[in-house]
């Protein structure tokens, strides 16, 4: 691997995606977001797939962040224009993929790649890593919902520990606060098992209920709404009353079914 990307593969019903920039500590360049929007629209595409498992390679990072290079010469108004806002669009896609994403922590995760973190539904994390936002040592602020989805995550004072003095959470911690669902010498497998039980489940309660979750948490509350209202009144006979008296140029009688 010479090209900083993300890669996919398939095991059974479940979608692996690896962040593959293993000499820059998984750095995530803008190559790579692009990676991320179009996986995820390949596996959402995809009805035998069931949930997702997200890593990083190599054993030094799950992910320390943005690569530097990639955003430190941009013009103010670029940055925040481009850069920022193009992190929040791929994040937020992440986060509201139909299919259960579970981040395999396999090491450290630091800015970015703790926002990435964020955006997961649920999170497996080996003793040995920690977690940080950096982002005040070098001048800069979170800027991929740091201070946004993660505060919804963790309580406020631990998060502004973080963003203020760079503290880091080590998994003990993480476990402790519920931000990670366990803990294991080998994530990555353990995190395997967890897409295969969810596979195993009725995948369209488990995607609703991805849905309702993350609406209450305020992931994309007036889709879900209206998406699920929708899905609700489309099953009804008055629906294909409607329909079928507008496809006939007649006046329906809806029967309220």
């Amino acid at each position: 691997m010479t090209e900083a990307c993300v890669t996919l593969t398939y095991e059974g019903a479940v979608a692996c995606v690896r962040l593959e920039n293993e000499r820059k500590l998984n750095a995530l360049t803008p190559e790579m977001l692009n990676d991320l929007i179009r996986i995820c629209d390949e596996v959402e595409a995809r009805p035998d797939i069931r949930a997702v498992v997200l890593t990083g390679a190599g054993e030094r990072a799950f992910c320390c962040g943005a690569d530097i290079n990639a955003w430190a010469d941009l013009p103010p108004f670029d940055f925040a224009r481009t850069w920022v806002r193009t992190g929040h669009r791929v994040f937020d896609r992440l986060a509201r993929l139909s299919l259960p994403v579970i981040a395999a922590i396999n090491a450290h995760a630091f800015g970015g790649g703790l926002e990435l973190v964020c955006a997961s539904d649920l999170r497996v994390m080996t003793p040995q890593a920690q977690l940080a936002l950096p982002e005040s040592g070098i001048g800069i602020v979170p800027g991929w919902s740091g201070t946004q989805r993660l505060a919804r995550q963790i309580p406020p004072a631990l998060l502004k520990s973080m963003a203020f003095l760079g503290c880091r959470l080590d998994a003990t911690q993480a476990l402790s606060i519920g931000f990670i669902n366990a803990l294991s010498d080998d994530p990555l497998k353990s995190a395997r098992e967890m897409a295969e039980d969810i596979s195993r489940q009725a995948p369209r309660s488990v995607e609703v209920s991805k849905a309702m979750i993350g609406a209450a948490l305020g992931e994309d509350r007036a889709a879900v709404i209206e998406s699920l209202g929708g899905g609700l009144i489309a099953a009804s006979d008055d629906k294909q009353v409607g329909v079928q008296a507008f496809r006939n140029k007649q006046k329906p009688k809806f029967g309220g079914v």
